[in-house]
């Protein structure tokens, strides 16, 4: 049986490929900061779906955390065949609104954290000659949305360097880019979506059973939703200046997750 470690696994896109793999018969590490939320989350899909789930408390923004998962995802005992770098956040307010050290916080987590347990995992998957790493982005990479979209782009862009690089070893890489999900995300961040448009949400399980049907055809770049592929593929052609004047106006300060 083969095991996932998914971060930010207790809510939203994370909870999401959780539940889709658990029910697929995955054994699972679950990486949150809630050690609460995380129990009650392994023993529901244990119950459930007879499977193993092993809980992993850490806290991303921070080097003791990013180590200890780091640890787990390397182990050569315990191999982890899939990893899903899925904790992320988002700050209200725009460039300059938002502190320096918060901005830092977000780097860490979405850049840094990334790199390093994807890093650790590569390692051992490609000794085995085997494994796969979704990295959650957004399609905020592919619009000027100040760090957060910043960061995902660095993330899709890493992704699909790292998955170049490892062409033939047997360990496939992919960054997903959703848009707008029904998630915790925009509440945590106090962040108002009533001006989004009921149209653009997507629903976090199909979102995860998408990545993972593009994982398996070896897709490097996942845009789970035929809507936001025909809107990133609209945003191509649209000179990036007016792109960042119109997502200004918009008043979202944010990118979609």
């Amino acid at each position: 049986m083969t095991t996932a470690l998914i971060t930010g696994s207790t809510a939203g896109i994370g909870a999401a490929f959780a539940r889709r793999l658990a029910a697929d018969g995955h054994d699972l590490v679950l990486v949150a900061r809630d050690l609460g939320r995380l129990r009650e989350q392994a023993t529901e899909l244990h119950d459930r779906h007879g499977i193993e789930a092993e809980v992993l408390s850490a806290d991303l923004s921070e080097d003791k955390g990013i180590e200890a998962v780091a640890e787990r995802s390397g182990d050569r005992r315990n191999p982890v065949d899939l990893l899903v770098n899925n904790a992320g956040f988002g700050n209200k307010g725009r460039y300059l609104e938002v502190s320096v050290a918060d901005e830092l916080r977000m780097l860490k987590v979405h850049c840094e954290a990334v790199l390093r347990l994807t890093t650790a995992a590569v390692e051992a998957m490609r000794e085995r000659g085997r494994g796969g790493v979704v990295n959650v982005a957004s399609t905020a990479a592919f619009v000027p949305r100040g760090t957060y979209g910043a960061s995902k782009a660095w993330v899709v862009q890493f992704t699909q360097g790292a998955a170049q690089d490892l062409a033939g070893n047997g360990v496939r890489l992919m960054a997903l880019c959703p848009g707008f999900v029904r998630t915790e995300f925009h509440e945590r961040a106090g962040m108002g979506t009533d001006n989004i448009p009921n149209w653009m949400w997507l629903d976090a399980d199909k979102v995860a059973e998408a990545a993972l049907a593009d994982l398996a055809r070896g897709r490097t770049v996942s845009i789970p939703d035929p809507r936001y592929k025909t809107l990133m593929g609209a945003a191509k052609l649209v000179p990036r200046g007016m792109l960042g004047g119109l997502t200004s106006r918009s008043g979202r300060k944010y990118g979609p997750r």
